[in-house]
């Protein structure tokens, strides 16, 4: 939506803008149930961080409510069906609605999946009035998937959503009206929990205000001086003088393209060449929208149905030829010595992160010595192969051999090669440089003994820094006994030393064997933490 214009909101009552917002209930749990094969009468609850995000109306109607936590939902119902919320799914199985409502009425407005507004005067001139175009719209809604659908009809899109999902007057009801002029009349009885802001609602609810029409009675400089700009906006809209209008969503370019090959091809030059002219299409449909690719995903098909998908990053941003080594690259990757598992029958290519062209035009005396370098980085790549050209990169571990970790050019941390759907998830990074090393498990170095005798649980994880390592703030030198870790020929040991003056001394070998595992327990103290910290190791 957007703000009205300098005019109208000079005027103390700005004109209203009759909206019609349809809105589908438990539209979440709709297309979650829908995408796993749920049926409409089996609970059902979508879960986000261990809450209950929406519910079904079966299982509200035995206390599923939202923010349950998820053990107690399941203990209120024990046949409760729970997915994880996945917000990118709403949107996909919305979107057919969306478009079947732009069809009859353009200039659609979506205000969240499952609830969307536009303006009245339009189709109210079509069908004859409000009330026929907002009940011919919501037949089009359902027809397309969205049942159950409500509409509201109101001088505000606020107003409007209200009415929309206002509990029906009688049955069977699908259309609330809200005359002109009585969207505050309308608005005054509901709740302060519809603005959506539950800390203005406890703090109004602590000086005895509990309507919307009770906060609305305030001037609007007592909710400026008390509550801020957010404040004062919430107050317009509970006043019924919503300043935002409709405004038409901009619809996004299809610049997803496929390339089948039939007979399917075994071959990674011939897949390679067979896709430059889509290549050079998907550059094009780029151009026209005035953007350009900065991430790209690249998905081949083979012959048993597989799909081989891998997310593909530049330093700047995608041009046909480098699409094209990308597909390349990614087909040389199976373990056939073609560079391919099975044949294949079809590649896909999509944006997946877009830029405006303007930011990445040539400026008016080049782009320096970075365009230069880039090029020739990118021309060896092409030359050697995608891990051929390589830069280090600053990861997780303790030691500053364990951070460093060497990513292709191009790419980024933690993007792991592309695997079957299903298959095994990438290396942690950090895993196979320590694997390289002989860097066993730590039961092999330690006799599977910790500090106290105890068995080591497993291997610590990458980037998590040992407990057990003390620091002590440059600057001072205390007497103080601390633990230390270090590596001993890939080998995990531990020893006691007394940081002195310049100084340091290590336990004898027969104190380290009679405490056990190689390591001699001292004192257990905090660690001391302060500025310009620095990790004791070796007595330096």
């Amino acid at each position: 939506m957007r703000t009205r214009s300098a005019g109208e909101r000079g005027c103390r009552n700005p004109p209203p803008t009759r909206t019609i917002v349809l809105w589908c209930p438990d539209w979440p749990v709709i297309a979650a149930a829908r995408a796993a094969g749920s049926p409409p009468e089996q609970p059902f609850a979508l879960i986000a961080k261990g809450l209950v995000f929406a519910s079904s109306a079966s299982a509200r109607q035995v206390g599923v409510v939202r923010g349950l936590r998820v053990r107690e939902a399941q203990a209120r119902c024990t046949d409760l069906v729970t997915q994880p919320y996945d917000d990118a799914l709403d949107h996909r199985a919305f979107e057919p609605v969306i478009r079947a409502i732009e069809e009859a009425a353009p200039g659609v407005e979506v205000l969240r999946p499952g609830t969307i507004a536009l303006r009245a005067r339009g189709p109210a001139r079509y069908h004859g009035g409000e009330r026929a175009a907002a009940t011919v719209l919501a037949g089009i809604a359902a027809d397309h998937g969205a049942p159950g659908v409500r509409a509201g009809v109101a001088d505000t899109p606020f107003a409007a959503e209200q009415a929309a999902r206002a509990r029906p007057r009688r049955p069977g009801e699908r259309v609330r009206m809200v005359p002109v002029g009585g969207s505050a009349e309308f608005l005054a009885p509901l709740p302060l929990g519809v603005l959506g802001d539950p800390d203005l609602a406890m703090v109004l609810g602590r000086l005895g205000i509990a309507t919307l029409g009770d906060f609305a009675a305030l001037t609007d400089e007592q909710v400026r001086d008390r509550f801020g700009v957010p404040g004062a906006f919430l107050h317009r809209l509970a006043g019924g003088r919503d300043p935002r209008e409709v405004s038409a969503r901009e619809v996004p370019p299809d610049l997803e393209v496929q390339a089948s090959f039939e007979p399917p091809l075994d071959r990674a030059d011939q897949i390679a060449f067979a896709f430059r002219r889509s290549a050079d299409d998907f550059a094009a449909k780029l151009r026209a929208a005035g953007l350009v690719a900065t991430t790209i995903r690249v998905g081949i098909v083979d012959e048993r149905d597989v799909l081989l998908e891998r997310v593909w990053a530049h330093p700047r941003w995608f041009d046909a030829a480098d699409v094209v080594d990308r597909v390349r690259w990614q087909l040389a990757g199976g373990v056939d010595p073609t560079g391919l598992e099975a044949p294949v029958t079809s590649v896909v290519l999509e944006p997946v992160a877009v830029d405006d062209l303007a930011n990445h035009e040539r400026g008016l005396w080049g782009s320096g010595p970075d365009e230069r370098v880039h090029h020739g980085l990118a021309r060896v790549q092409g030359m050697v192969g995608h891990d051929g050209v390589v830069t280090p990169r600053i990861g997780g571990g303790r030691t500053l051999a364990e951070r460093i970790v060497l990513v292709p050019w191009g790419g980024r941390t933690g993007r792991g090669r592309a695997r079957p759907r299903g298959g095994p998830g990438p290396p942690v990074a950090g895993q196979a440089a320590r694997a390289a090393a002989g860097d066993g498990p730590r039961a092999a170095a330690s006799g599977g003994r910790r500090h106290g005798g105890r068995r080591s649980g497993g291997r610590r994880r990458p980037g998590h820094p040992d407990r057990r390592t003390r620091t002590l703030p440059v600057g001072r030198r205390p007497r103080r006994t601390v633990r230390t870790r270090h590596g001993v020929g890939g080998a995990v040991a531990a020893r006691r030393a007394v940081v002195g003056v310049g100084r340091t001394t290590t336990a004898p070998p027969a104190a380290r064997r009679r405490r056990g595992a190689g390591v001699v327990p001292g004192p257990r103290r905090p660690p001391l933490v302060g500025r310009g910290d620095r990790d004791v190791k070796d007595g330096h």
